[in-house]
């Protein structure tokens, strides 16, 4: 239970204007679901994450930190604790070329989103950072589920990160200790929290670049369902097959449950069609999946990770 007491000890920390009480998750997820957080904490300096996460260690109260939400569905009842957001106001970046200035490291706090980092990249005329140019993630999520798109991905162009573990220890990995693989990461295994992150890129021809980007970018608009709120793509991809095909096949594009659907644009995603909640998200997905095993055999299995739920 958060008490006035721990409230007032966490306003310390980071700020009285950067703690909010009972503050609905639907707002801080690019889904639009899920019910209100305890406690919701901005944290805008390297230095508080730290001093916080040990507070909270020591006060026993259950945390989850959290970028732009991408990724997430919060359950209707909220979450019991503390919501950290690591985003817009944990969002600094400095640039340094190398002296051939042939390539450029890019350091990053993670808060930054990956969007903003390509569009910084491609006005400095560096190439390698475009594929991210679309995933509405934050860098820090991007570093925990190495996040990629159009054949590339985090792993192609990081070089090392700078984390928080359990105990508010700072730690830095370079891009071999990440452990990097298809959606994974030592992030992950070992619940550290992705502060900065460095990546290097390569100096490319400005127009070259835009050019890039806007094809990336009508590819999306084509294929992709950006018209409604959702969470990227709702499965991993199963080895062997890609999920949305495998859902496509079934007959179920425009599956429905409640305010979800299956996108008819693109059956890897779905879509909050207005008024959705997290229970419409898991009867539809747990539907979709029964229907797709019992059709082919192959299991899928969620990408968007779920929080605030009994099972987890």
């Amino acid at each position: 239970m958060i008490d006035n007491h721990i409230v007032q000890y966490i306003q310390k920390i980071v700020g009285k204007e950067r703690v909010k009480l009972s503050e609905p998750m639907k707002h801080h997820t690019t889904l639009k679901i899920g019910g209100p957080a305890d406690c919701f904490v901005t944290p805008t300096d390297l230095r508080q994450i730290p001093q916080l996460i040990q507070a909270l260690k020591n006060f026993n109260i259950n945390y989850y930190v959290i970028g732009n939400g991408s990724n997430l569905l919060v359950s209707d009842d909220g979450f019991r604790g503390v919501i950290i957001q690591l985003y817009h106001h944990y969002s600094d970046y400095s640039i340094c070329w190398c002296k051939d200035r042939k390539t450029v490291q890019f350091k990053a706090f993670s808060g930054i989103s990956m969007i903003k980092l390509a569009t910084i990249a491609a006005k400095e005329g560096c190439t390698g950072f475009e594929f991210a140019s679309g995933i509405p993630g934050s860098l820090g999520g991007g570093v925990c589920m190495n996040a990629g798109a159009y054949g590339s991905e985090l792993k192609d162009v990081i070089l090392s990160a700078t984390v928080c573990d359990r105990d508010g220890n700072l730690i830095e990995l370079s891009k071999e200790a990440l452990e990097l693989g298809y959606r994974k990461s030592i992030i992950q295994e070992k619940n550290y929290i992705v502060l900065e992150a460095v990546i290097e890129l390569k100096q490319d021809d400005p127009k070259a670049i835009k050019e890039k980007m806007e094809s990336l970018a009508a590819l999306r608009k084509e294929k992709q369902p950006l018209e409604y709120p959702s969470a990227g793509s709702t499965f991993k991809r199963p080895q062997g097959f890609y999920a949305g095909k495998l859902i496509s096949d079934a007959g179920l594009k425009g599956f429905r449950v409640g305010g979800v659907q299956v996108s008819e644009k693109h059956a890897g995603f779905v879509v909050n069609t207005g008024m959705a909640t997290a229970q419409d998200f898991i009867k539809l997905t747990d539907e979709v999946a029964r229907i797709v095993q019992e059709q082919t055999g192959v299991k899928l299995e969620l990408e968007v990770k779920k929080l605030g739920f009994i099972d987890g």
